[in-house]
């Protein structure tokens, strides 16, 4: 009958089996009752990976990770999605406490990427393109040979939080939601322009009995709308691209402190 007793568990337990007993014991510790819903402090967070045999210094950078997350407003538009996201973003752990690293951002925004500070927080930033005339001429003569994709964003937000030994992690978010939708209305516009002439052309066209014509009429009513969407689509994602790069440029001169690489921008 020994060989029917269950077996003893294991002394370790596995990362899967380590969640589903936190997860558990968090959803009990909330159906008991607790005023906290089971929330822990840092240290305690810290104490409780010591135990099950987690990092402190991975626990902490995790931490500055949640922290540092952006939550993004859904698209409202079906048809504004086709063309790509709203936002872009880059996050990262560098070298250096919070303010210094929160200090050299904000200088390369201002300098490199022709960026101005619209609201300023301890542990944020958000930034606007510079509308003044020398920042203009400058961004149409591409000085120092950049692109300056992120003064094209209607925003530019900077989320920093400290990870623990003298580094921090960083989450840089630029919004293009402006662009995107001028964009969509462009190819909005080229499609109606489209069906303007196309539809009438073809209707005559069908009347008379020329059915080649009705034909070719077709062409700028169904292909100008289509080809409108493609171009806009192909061109607004090669504009997040440009600027993931740039968010990535910012992150590199943090943590390496070299020139930005303009040979990346595609």
């Amino acid at each position: 009958m020994a060989d029917h007793l269950p077996t003893a568990p294991p002394a370790k337990l596995s990362r899967s089996a380590l969640e589903r007993v936190l997860g558990r014991a968090s959803e009990l510790q909330s159906a008991a009752g607790d005023d906290d819903g089971g929330a822990l402090t840092e240290a305690q967070l810290i104490d409780l990976a010591k135990e099950v045999g987690l990092s402190p210094e991975n626990v902490r950078e995790a931490l500055a990770e949640e922290r540092s997350r952006v939550e993004e407003v859904p698209d409202s538009s079906a048809g504004l999605s086709l063309l790509g996201s709203a936002t872009v973003q880059a996050a990262r752990t560098v070298p250096g406490d919070v303010a210094t690293v929160l200090s050299g951002l904000d200088v390369w925004m201002q300098k490199i990427e022709s960026l101005q500070v619209m609201r300023r927080f301890p542990d944020q930033l958000t930034w606007e393109p510079r509308q003044d005339f020398l920042s203009s001429i400058r961004r149409t003569l591409r000085v120092g040979g950049r692109a300056f994709t992120l003064a094209v964003a209607t925003d530019v937000h900077g989320v920093v939080a400290a990870a623990g030994g003298k580094r921090t992690h960083v989450r840089l978010v630029a919004n293009f939601r402006t662009t995107r939708n001028q964009r969509a209305s462009v190819a909005v516009a080229a499609s109606l322009a489209g069906l303007a002439v196309g539809l009438p052309l073809w209707y005559m066209a069908t009347n008379a009995g020329l059915a080649i014509a009705a034909a070719l009429a077709l062409i700028p009513a169904l292909g100008l709308p289509s080809a409108a969407f493609v171009l806009a689509r192909r061109q607004y994602r090669r504009l997040l691209a440009r600027a993931k790069v740039s968010l990535e440029q910012a992150l590199d001169k943090l943590e390496y402190g070299d020139a930005p690489r303009h040979g990346l921008l595609p």
